[in-house]
C-alpha cells in the first residue's frame, strides 16, 4: 500500500449538505477519478431525490452538487448505481420502481423507469459488463434486467427464494454471478445455468455455514474477486472466500466459504461495508463511527485474519447508512447517513 499502515488517520476532508432527509446511499462513478476526470458520486436520500456530486478539481477535495433529480420518484430513494461506462445511473426508491438517468449535454434525464416489484425496490446493481441490472425488495424477490440498446430493458428473470425483504443486490466484479442478503439472514448465490436465462439459486449462506444470525445488510467483494465481506445486525463482519473463479467462470460453480468472523468492532446495526482496491475493509454503522481493517499479514498461525487499522468514532451524528472507496488515485471514502449529510474523508499517515 506504500502507507506506513501503523500512523494511518482518516480526515475529514468536507461535509456535504443539501439532502432534507436521510442519506442512504451514495456511488461514485467508476470512469471518474482519472484519466483528467474529477470525480463524481451519486446519493440518494429519503426526500426523494438523487443529488449528483462533482470534484472541483482532480487536485481538490471539495465536491459542488452539479444536479439534483427530483422529479421521477414519489416516495424514498434508496439506492443508487452508475453503470460500468460511467454513463448511466440507475435508482431504486420505494415507489416500487427503478429509474435509468442519462447524461444528456449535462442534464440528467428520465430515459427508463422499470416497473414490477410489488412494493419498495432496496437496492440495484449493474454487472460488470453493463448489459445486466438486478434489483430487490421487500416483496422478497430478486429480478435481473437486461439493458440494451437505446436504453430498452426487459426483465429476464425474477428470482423467488429469499423468505423475507431482501436488503441488497451485488453483482461479482469479473462474473455474471449475482450475490442478495436478506432479513432472512442469508446470502443467496444465483447463476445462470445456460443459454435461457434459467437463473438459480447455486448456494445459501446461512447460519449453518458459520453466517450471520440477524438480518444481512451489505455485501462487498476484493479486487481480484476470490473474497467477500458481509454486514449485519448480528454486529459482526464475515469474510468469505472462494477457491477457483477460473472454474466458475467456464460455467462451472466454485462454492464459497466462511474464511473470518471480525466481531466486537461495533455495538449497533453493521448497515454498510465496502473493500477498497488496495485491500482496506470500511464498515459504517448505527453506532455513528467508521472502522478500517486490513489483512493482519504478519499474523501468527491461528491469529487473526484482519486487523483494525483505525476506528473513527462519532464520524456522523447519527446512524451511517453507506461507506464507500472512491475510484481515484487518492484514498478517499465517501459516507452517507441519517444525519442528512455526506462526508468525504482522506485516508493519511
Amino acid at each position: 500500500m506504500g502507507m506506513a499502515i501503523e500512523s494511518m488517520e482518516l480526515n475529514e476532508v468536507e461535509t456535504l449538505e443539501g439532502h432534507t432527509d436521510r442519506v442512504w446511499s451514495l456511488d461514485w462513478n467508476p470512469a471518474t477519478g482519472h484519466s483528467g476526470i474529477p470525480l463524481l458520486f451519486a446519493s440518494s436520500s429519503g426526500d426523494k431525490t438523487v443529488r449528483v456530486w462533482e470534484q472541483n478539481t482532480l487536485s481538490s477535495n471539495r465536491f459542488t452538487c452539479k444536479a439534483v433529480l427530483d422529479e421521477t420518484h414519489t416516495r424514498t430513494v434508496r439506492s443508487c448505481a452508475w453503470s460500468p461506462s460511467g454513463k448511466l445511473l440507475a435508482t431504486a426508491s420505494f415507489d416500487a420502481t427503478t429509474a435509468l438517468w442519462e447524461n444528456v449535454g449535462g442534464e440528467f434525464e428520465c430515459v427508463s423507469t422499470l416497473e414490477g416489484h410489488e412494493n419498495e425496490v432496496k437496492s440495484v446493481c449493474w454487472n460488470a459488463s453493463g448489459n445486466l441490472l438486478a434489483t430487490c425488495s421487500r416483496d422478497k424477490s430478486v429480478w435481473i434486467w437486461e439493458v440494451q440498446q437505446g436504453n430498452d430493458v426487459e426483465c429476464v428473470s425474477v428470482l423467488q427464494g429469499h423468505t423475507q425483504d431482501v436488503k441488497m443486490v451485488k453483482w461479482h466484479p469479473t462474473m455474471d454471478v449475482l450475490f442478495s442478503c436478506s432479513y432472512d439472514n442469508t446470502i443467496k448465490v444465483w447463476a445462470d445455468e445456460g443459454e435461457s436465462d434459467d437463473w438459480q439459486c447455486v448456494q445459501t449462506l446461512g447460519e449453518p455455514n458459520k453466517g450471520h444470525t440477524s438480518t444481512v445488510w451489505s455485501i462487498s467483494f476484493n479486487a481480484s474477486g476470490n473474497k467477500m465481506v458481509t454486514c449485519s445486525d448480528d454486529l459482526t463482519l464475515k469474510v468469505w472466500e472462494t477457491e477457483n473463479i477460473e472454474l466458475q467462470s467456464a460455467g462451472e460453480f466454485a462454492p464459497w466459504r466462511h474464511l473470518y468472523t471480525l466481531t466486537d468492532y461495533h455495538d449497533r446495526t453493521i448497515f454498510s461495508v465496502h473493500w477498497s482496491r488496495e485491500g482496506i475493509l470500511a464498515s459504517g454503522a448505527a453506532d455513528n463511527a467508521i472502522r478500517l481493517f486490513v489483512d493482519n499479514n504478519e499474523s501468527e498461525v491461528d491469529g487473526p485474519m484482519f486487523k483494525l487499522l483505525l476506528k473513527k468514532e462519532k464520524a456522523h451524528d447519527m446512524d451511517i447508512n453507506c461507506v464507500q472507496w472512491s475510484p481515484g488515485e487518492k484514498p478517499l471514502l465517501a459516507s452517507a447517513s441519517d444525519d442528512g449529510t455526506i462526508k468525504v474523508w482522506e485516508l493519511a499517515s
